[in-house]
């Protein structure tokens, strides 16, 4: 499959982007593809639909405790370049094959990226990097990285930031975040209460996790809500509930939320909710005070509350790239080199796993 951003068209067929008469003082609109439609454009194999149940399965055993192994969602903060993209991911299902007795590696393939104000949206916005917003080409783009992805193997996990893109990748995932900003809306809540795989919610940005607890208990549930049928016609929507949600420790305003006194609270808020003690430690964000090269130590320290019992640690988050810290957009970008966060390098996000599953094995 060739994937490249400048061969997309600005566009598309007129069956996928039919332009619409502008309102006043708006600019010209086109309409998405259908779900269906682009899911029939790009569709996923039997074999690779098989895969990824096998890996939501596996992500599942974990959560639950019937698998031991450490469940590690790790890759770039966000891809940008289909190129370095999938040699991360050549690297990576390699290594995952080495350490699958001790780890389950899960690549991040994030397409959507939340703005605190203004700035880059993502691959499925716009995927050439320059305001042109082509969101027809990066949802095809961003399918496409995915379903190449899925043929070396790898589970893929992604942020769903935008419920109305969900429906064209959700077949693809075999884990899904919901933000730290986005934790606490019901919209979000109800999405992920219709998702086929495990969803993590992150703490809030005040290191809090109330609200998501909150948000675990009501994804439990069933819902009836507003949506778009995957033939693209607004529809009611009736979800059933979705049991393999968790938490993910992300630190936030007053601190790193990852240590053992931190945890040790988390413990006594989740069983005052009545929520499953599984736990996710984020390694970035506030919890490595924004530098990327902290992340090991992060790792580490979960790691070694997991060596000593605590059996709720079940999965570590990694943002990792080629090459570690990260780059403005602009021109002569430098490859392989994050365009959001800063990540961790290669070499040193290699050895930080291949260490921890030495470990593991004891």
């Amino acid at each position: 499959m060739n994937i490249s951003i400048s061969a997309l068209p600005l566009a598309t067929t007129a069956a996928q982007a039919l332009p619409l008469a502008p309102a006043a003082n708006a600019p010209a609109l086109q309409r998405l593809p259908s779900t269906v439609e682009l899911k029939q454009q790009l569709p996923l194999a039997r074999e690779l639909n098989q895969q990824v149940s096998g890996h939501r399965n596996a992500i599942r055993a974990i959560l639950e405790g019937r698998d031991p192994r450490l469940l590690v969602v790790v890759g770039p903060c966000s891809l940008h370049d289909p190129d370095s993209a999938l040699e991360y991911a050549e690297r990576l299902a390699t290594l995952a094959t080495d350490v699958q007795d001790q780890l389950l590696l899960v690549m991040r393939a994030y397409v959507e990226k939340p703005r605190t104000t203004v700035g880059w949206k993502g691959l499925a916005y716009d995927p050439r990097m320059d305001g042109s917003d082509d969101m027809v080409g990066g949802l095809k783009l961003s399918r496409q990285l995915m379903l190449e992805m899925l043929h070396m193997g790898l589970p893929l996990a992604t942020e769903l930031l935008q419920p109305m893109a969900a429906g064209y990748l959700d077949d693809l995932l075999s884990w899904v975040a919901v933000g730290a900003r986005t934790t606490e809306s019901q919209i979000h809540r109800e999405m992920a209460s219709g998702l086929k795989m495990p969803v993590g919610f992150k703490n809030g940005t005040d290191g809090g996790v109330a609200i998501a607890c909150d948000a675990m208990r009501s994804a439990a549930h069933p819902h009836r809500h507003f949506g778009v049928s995957a033939e693209g016609h607004p529809a009611i929507i009736e979800t059933a509930g979705n049991p393999d949600t968790h938490l993910v420790l992300r630190g936030g305003h007053r601190g790193p939320n990852y240590d053992h006194d931190s945890v040790a609270q988390v413990h006594q808020a989740l069983g005052k909710a009545g929520v499953s003690a599984r736990i996710m430690v984020d390694c970035s964000h506030a919890n490595s005070g924004k530098n990327p090269l902290n992340q090991p130590k992060v790792f580490n320290d979960v790691l070694q509350q997991r060596l000593l019992g605590d059996r709720s640690l079940v999965a570590a988050m990694l943002e990792s790239h080629l090459f570690e810290g990260s780059q403005a957009i602009g021109p002569g970008m430098r490859y392989g080199v994050s365009v959001t966060d800063g990540c961790l390098g290669w070499e040193d996000t290699e050895a930080l796993l291949r260490d921890a599953a030495f470990a593991l094995r004891g």
